[in-house]
Formats: structure tokens, sequence, C-alpha cells
């Protein structure tokens, strides 16, 4: 199949999302889509895979104009999207989830539903558990299920919407695997993303939007330099993290052990001084998330004590760390963070510190307005959080936060997010440490972790390293200790 976007243009109230895009995706090739976040990516593919109409322009298939009106009609059409967050039920099973839209009426048989997962996942190195609850899985399980429950549907177009966010290395080498597998097959991959390793690594050719518009084509081998400039209009480049520690302790761990129902880690034992970033190294599902859980008051631990500023708040809930200077961003900003449905304003309204029989909308305003303007979100008060980007909806989420925190934990701080806005996010929280802030994050990006990490605790099957350096760690020694190797 080859699919031609022609003049493509989608309007949000004032916001111009896409601008008369045209691009061309030839048969049996790995397309790249790049751009920074709020660039209109996402937008064209949800207009390519039916999920929103254009305003005007139109699409076409060999040659062939085709109306787009819903997810189904695109996949009647044979093109398929899989998502940044997967959509799928977790309460129900890997197998009632692979069965979701694939057949018509109320009854099926599981035997031939069983065996055509089987069959897909044999085809594609995919290591899924028919009757495990989706709950139990991760991101990159999710995302492989959702690709397999596509490729079932007979898509022949796959869209893919930042997939290597989020999941280990090992995943993704497997998600790659399985792309060029595809592509070999004749099937047309449209690979969405900001990461130019992956994008170099994977395609054969790629287009670049900005601000909405279509500004650049290129084809492998990639100058990246010419990428970036594409991308940003601009040459970008990290900044180095600054050491920020104090001397003074201000978090410390002694013998706390912490549980949950599939794991269950050894003894911590963590001195942090002020202005220290700690970097929680591990597969998905190790137990970082367990002990930010633990210190932010969400999670009881099993044993041990916990300290903030020599303060024991080992059995401290939530409300009362939250009083304390302690805050939990988690990964998953849309089920967590933000709440869909409200206005930036009515968060600011939510989030507010001071209780009053009334709501102080005034006030809720003024906050929205100046945090807008400070962290550069692209959106206004009235804007409901779910219309905004992943990249701003981050920065929304970060201009929710207290000014004076002691304890800042990040789940996947830069998940999702363009180069810039990874950036734009570690100034803002190097920034914090300067103010005496200790912060403890975790990522699956190697170099995120060593870059901004003054020193690391690597998680693996339960087991917990003593503190290393970040300067005295390479990337591929990490990984070995991700994998479990001297720890």
């Amino acid at each position: 199949m080859r699919i031609q976007i022609e003049r493509i243009s989608k309007t949000f109230g004032n916001v111009r999302a896409n601008v008369d895009v045209s691009l061309t995706i030839e048969e049996g090739t790995i397309h790249g889509v790049l751009g920074e976040n709020g660039a209109g990516k996402t937008t064209l593919m949800k207009i390519l895979s039916g999920y929103l109409q254009p305003d005007s322009g139109e699409i076409l298939i060999d040659g062939h104009p085709v109306s787009l009106d819903s997810p189904a009609d695109a996949i009647v059409h044979g093109i398929g999207m899989l998502h940044q967050d997967p959509l799928d039920v977790p309460a129900l099973s890997v197998l009632d989830n692979f069965s979701l839209g694939l057949h018509k009426g109320f009854w099926h048989s599981k035997r031939r539903l069983r065996h055509q997962f089987y069959t897909l996942c044999r085809r594609f190195g995919v290591r899924l558990q028919p009757d495990e609850r989706l709950s139990n899985l991760t991101v990159g399980e999710r995302q492989q299920l959702e690709l397999v429950r596509l490729l079932a549907s007979g898509v022949r177009v796959i869209i893919l919407d930042e997939p290597t966010t989020g999941i280990s290395e090992q995943q993704k080498q497997v998600l790659f695997e399985t792309l060029r597998r595809l592509s070999e097959e004749g099937m047309s991959v449209v690979f969405v993303s900001h990461k130019l390793d992956d994008v170099d690594a994977l395609c054969s050719s790629a287009s670049v939007l900005r601000s909405g518009r279509h500004v650049g084509e290129m084809s492998a081998p990639f100058d990246r330099d010419r990428l970036v400039e594409l991308m940003f209009g601009r040459a970008v480049s990290a900044p180095v993290h600054p050491c920020s520690c104090g001397t003074r302790i201000a978090l410390e761990a002694r013998g706390l052990v912490v549980t949950s129902r599939l794991l269950e880690l050894e003894p911590i034992d963590l001195s942090v001084c002020e202005g220290e970033v700690i970097g929680l190294a591990g597969l998905e599902g190790s137990g970082q998330r367990l002990l930010m859980e633990v210190c932010a008051g969400i999670r009881k631990p099993k044993a041990g004590k916990l300290l903030l500023d020599g303060k024991d708040v080992t059995h401290a809930g939530y409300r009362e760390l939250q009083a304390f200077g302690v805050a939990y961003v988690p990964a998953s900003r849309m089920e967590e963070g933000l709440v869909r449905g409200l206005s930036i304003r009515e968060h600011f309204a939510l989030g507010a510190h001071e209780r009053h029989l009334m709501v102080d909308w005034d006030s809720a305003e003024t906050k929205a307005r100046a945090q807008i303007e400070r962290f550069s979100v692209v959106g206004t008060p009235d804007t409901r959080v779910e219309e905004l980007s992943g990249g701003n909806q981050q920065r929304a989420l970060l201009s929710l936060l207290p000014d004076d925190l002691r304890l800042l934990m990040l789940d996947h701080p830069t998940r999702g997010l363009d180069l810039g806005s990874e950036i734009w996010v570690w100034e803002q929280l190097h920034e914090r440490c300067r103010r005496g802030t200790v912060i403890l994050f975790t990522s699956t990006d190697l170099d995120e972790l060593v870059d901004n990490s003054d020193r690391l605790l690597v998680f693996s099957g339960g087991q917990v390293s003593n503190p290393v350096a970040s300067a005295e760690v390479t990337r591929e020694e990490l990984g070995y200790m991700i994998g479990g190797v001297n720890l």
C-alpha cells in the first residue's frame, strides 16, 4: 500500500495543529515522522488512522482518495495505529484484550483466538501469556500485545506513536526486529518519534514537522545535525549537569524493606544530601517505583526507617509528606498525574494548598496564566489537559509543583518528550537542586540516568546496589549492572 497525505490541515480553536501537510509513505518502507512536542505529529497520525477528521485535504491509498471517518474505517482500509499509551483494558486478560475488535457478534471461539494469538506471538518473537492479567504487564509488553492485535486485524500500514518510550533496551530491539520483518514482507511502517538514535537505526526515510508544517524530508543515512535544525529551527545541545550537592543529609533510609505482591527488595541503606540527584536504574518492575512510593507515603514499608531532615516519616501518609515538602510525579500523566476533562485553571484550583469554603477562581486563573507563561505551556487556562501534547502535559504537571520542595520524585520525567523539552525539563530540575531539593528519578534511558544523576542505585531481581557515582560508570557498565552483573 502506498499512502499519500495531501495538504492536510487541522485546527483546534486558535491552535493550528497541521497546516497544508503533504507527505508520501511508500509500500514496504519504515518512514520516520520527526518533530518536537506540539509539532503536529500525533494529530496528523490520528487523522491518518481515523481518530480525527481533517478540516481540509485528503488521503489517498494506492492513488485513490479514501474517507477515514473512524478507526474502524481505517482498519478496513488496512491502516492501524499503536498509540504511545496503548488502548487496552487493564482489568481483562491478555487474550481478552487481544480479541477486542477482531470479531463481530457476541460469540467467538476462544480456542481459535488462542491459536491465532500463539501463532502471531511465535512469528514475531513476542512472549506473552494469554491468561495473564493485563495490569501485570509492563508498558513494553502492552505495546507488544497491541501490535499483535493490529496484525491480527489484517492491517498493512502500522503507525507507531513514540513506541520506544518507557520500554527497556531489550524490548526495543525485539520491536525493531519485528518492524524490519514487517517491512520485508511488504508492509509499511510509520514510526513517529523524536529520538534521532531510533530513527537512524530503523528508518529508511524521514519527514520533519515543525509548528504544524512539513519542513523537510531526508533519506538514510541521515544528517543528524540537519534533522535537529529542521526539528527546532536551530542547533540544540544538552547542558552539562552541574553538581549541587550540599553536605547536610536531607533523606535517609535505614534498613528499609519494601514489598509488593510480586517483589520484595532487600534492605536499603541510603543517605542523600540536599541538592543531590539519585538515578534509580533497572528494568521496569524491578522495584524503583516501590521505593519512590514509600518515600511519598503512598506505600508503607515492611520494615526499617525513613527520615527526612532528621525527622522520622516512616509511617507518614501522602498528605502529611506533602506538607513536609515531598512531591511525586508519576510516569502516567493522564492516568495518575492529571485529571482528564479538567482545564489547566481547574487543576490549579484543585491543587491549591489554601482551603476555603468556596473555590477561589480568580486566584486559580492568575496562577494558571503565570505558570503557563513561566513553563512555556502551549495552551490557555481553559485548555483541557487531554488536549495538550505530551510535552505540554509534562510542562503543565511540573508547573503544578510547589517551589519549595525538599524531596521530588519523578517516574520517567522525560517520557515521550523531544530533545528540546528534555533539556528544558532538566534545566528546571537542576535549578531546584541548586535550591536544595533532593531528586529521585527513574528512566529506561541509560544516557539520561548517567548524564543527570550524581549517584545511581541499580535494581535487579530484588537486589539493590550500593550507590555508584555516575561519573565512574559507563553506559555499557550500567547496562550490565541492570542485567544483574557485578551488583
